[in-house]
């Protein structure tokens, strides 16, 4: 498996899942400050010109949801999703789409009117908009986080990879993650060996 991508941008859930499951594969950085995603080599293989992006063989995937679920999905014996079929997978998937439609949304938007858009493009009141949308969300996980040591079950799935991923993208950008539930889980995850290896790309 080749993977493409920057460590500091969504990748890192891929490369993350890559590590739990102890896979082989190659990490190809994409320089985004350099437009090295924009180039025609990288847009061959995803035209969307963003990463990650996942080569297997014969099949190419961009969107970290998809390619994680097809790297769990292809070593099941690391557990990375639960039982097909089972209460706890379909918890799993519930809570990998609520991570991607509901919870990084506010933390994109704020990167996008930080640094992302072209400046004439950036709104500065998207960052009030954007801190309020964070509240509702990050109270929910609040709630489903009391009491857990994990999203979903009693063992690490792809689901506590999404959380954990987007909870730190918010640790970084000063973002107030609401509670010491969500702190304690996310210095949880973050001890995984696996993701420790995940900043040495």
């Amino acid at each position: 498996m080749e993977l493409y991508g920057m460590a500091s941008s969504r990748a890192r859930r891929a490369l993350w899942a890559l590590e739990e499951i102890g896979a082989a594969f190659t990490f190809h950085k994409v320089d985004l400050s350099k437009g090295e995603h924009r180039q025609p080599a990288f847009l061959a293989i995803n035209p969307n010109g963003k990463v990650p992006v996942l080569v297997d063989g014969d099949i190419t995937l961009f969107e970290s949801g998809a390619i994680c679920n097809h790297i769990a999905s292809k070593h099941p014996q690391a557990n990375l999703l639960p039982e097909p079929g089972s209460r706890d997978a379909a918890l799993c998937q519930q809570w990998i789409f609520w991570v991607v439609s509901e919870l990084e949304q506010p933390l994109w938007s704020m990167a996008k009117h930080r640094f992302i858009l072209p400046e004439a493009r950036r709104i500065p009141a998207m960052l009030d908009v954007a801190a309020f949308e964070w509240q509702r969300p990050s109270d929910i996980l609040a709630e489903h986080l009391s009491g857990r040591e994990h999203m979903v079950g009693d063992s690490f799935t792809l689901a506590d990879i999404f959380v954990a991923h987007t909870l730190n993208w918010a640790r970084g950008a000063k973002v107030d993650l609401r509670s010491d539930a969500a702190e304690a889980y996310l210095d949880r995850m973050l001890a995984r060996p696996a993701f420790k290896r995940t900043l040495n790309y």
